[in-house]
């Protein structure tokens, strides 16, 4: 499906929270689903997933995860360096304001021309992945697919060293799915173990999907990406969204 994208500066309190948007061009409804990148904001890898998501008919928007820190469009590399100024920038935002981002930023998308009324989702990686799993929380969360979600287990995110997103799975109203790579060494075998013991006693629909892969397997940049395993998560995730929005 051919889409058209672009950038959205959405208000926020502070700075404007400025967004990549990408949506079909086909005339026509489509479920929005709030993206979230991982530490290094809207890298290549990150906005090329986001553009094939909005391909198979969906319309997308994933915001700079550090607006209220870095100036807009800043994009951190894939070294050292970069990975020290998106942990230093996560360590700086409260989880209170990722979750006014996130309210924010669910309010916008329900609100584009493109969006079928009723029909919301999340997906997001690493940092990310939690932070879709914090937009679950919200009623109107649909589904939601977090790809090895950092800080889950033990609820380390952001400036809060317990953000107590697991403890609040029961709020969760729609269904879940987590991908977690078994050569994780940032979500061992007992964190994901934790994460599926809590979904079950919470009674949360969910599924938790296990692939032979290390962290970040699906940022197509460095020596960690897999595309097979990627392939097998991206079709997962599609048919959650297609299962859940179809009518």
């Amino acid at each position: 499906m051919i889409f058209t994208f672009g950038y959205a500066e959405i208000p926020t309190r502070g700075a404007a929270m400025r967004t990549f948007v990408a949506a079909p061009v086909a005339e026509g409804k489509y479920p929005g689903i709030w993206c979230y990148s991982d530490i290094f904001q809207l890298s290549g890898p990150s906005l090329r997933a986001f553009a094939r998501l909005a391909g198979y008919g969906f319309v997308v928007g994933a915001p700079e995860i550090y607006h209220r820190i870095e100036p807009p469009g800043l994009v951190m590399p894939f070294d050292d360096a970069g990975r020290d100024r998106g942990m230093a920038d996560a360590g700086k935002t409260p989880v209170a304001d990722f979750d006014e981002d996130c309210r924010a930023g669910l309010d916008w998308l329900t609100q584009h021309p493109k969006v079928a009324s009723g029909k919301i989702g999340a997906m997001g990686f690493c940092i990310g992945g939690h932070l879709a799993f914090r937009a679950a929380l919200q009623p109107d969360v649909k589904a939601t697919v977090c790809f090895y979600g950092t800080g889950i287990h033990n609820g380390k995110l952001g400036a809060d060293t317990n953000a107590g997103s697991l403890e609040r799975a029961g709020e969760i109203r729609g269904e879940l799915l987590v991908v977690f790579g078994s050569e994780d060494p940032h979500v061992p075998a007992e964190g994901r173990a934790k994460v599926a013991d809590a979904l079950a006693a919470a009674k949360v629909k969910h599924r938790i999907q296990m692939l032979p892969a290390q962290h970040a397997f699906m940022r197509d940049e460095g020596p960690r990406f897999d595309p097979e395993t990627t392939d097998q998560a991206f079709a997962a995730m599609i048919a959650l969204f297609r299962k859940t929005f179809s009518n």
